[in-house]
């Protein structure tokens, strides 16, 4: 029986789920702001362009995470780990640039760590779930 066959459980059928649709609207929302669209910039404000830039790249990685945990995928709760890891790094420069006095949207703040703890969670669940796995 291969990971992929083993029963998937609720957790990481949720945690997938999440994943996916949290990528699908962080690229959606992210490519708005990018691509120039004038109400999305609106909507954006004061927004950090590393952020941005963050966050969009990185939804492409949450919609691979989570088929890959779906699947269970040993790879992808690695995965899962890089993207917690690397959204904290991230909501620590935008704490940086928020102490240096840089113009920046209390929202963003707000979102990035949340992003963190959504992902901090997502990780942990697919380290319980997935990690003994060996494939």
């Amino acid at each position: 029986m291969t990971s992929s066959t083993l029963p998937r459980g609720l957790s990481v059928w949720a945690i997938s789920v999440i994943a996916v649709v949290f990528g699908m609207l962080t690229i959606k929302e992210g490519g708005a702001v990018l691509s120039g669209n004038t109400a999305a910039l609106a909507a954006a404000g004061n927004y950090v362009p590393f952020v941005v830039w963050f966050n969009f790249l990185a939804g492409f990685a949450y919609v691979a995470a989570g088929i890959g945990l779906f699947m269970q995928q040993r790879w992808a709760m690695w995965l899962a780990v890089a993207i917690a890891v690397s959204t904290a790094f991230t909501l620590a420069a935008l704490g940086v640039v928020i102490v240096s006095g840089g113009a920046f949207e209390q929202r963003t703040a707000f979102a990035m760590g949340l992003r963190t703890v959504v992902w901090m969670v997502i990780a942990g669940v697919a380290w319980r779930r997935l990690a003994h796995r060996t494939t």
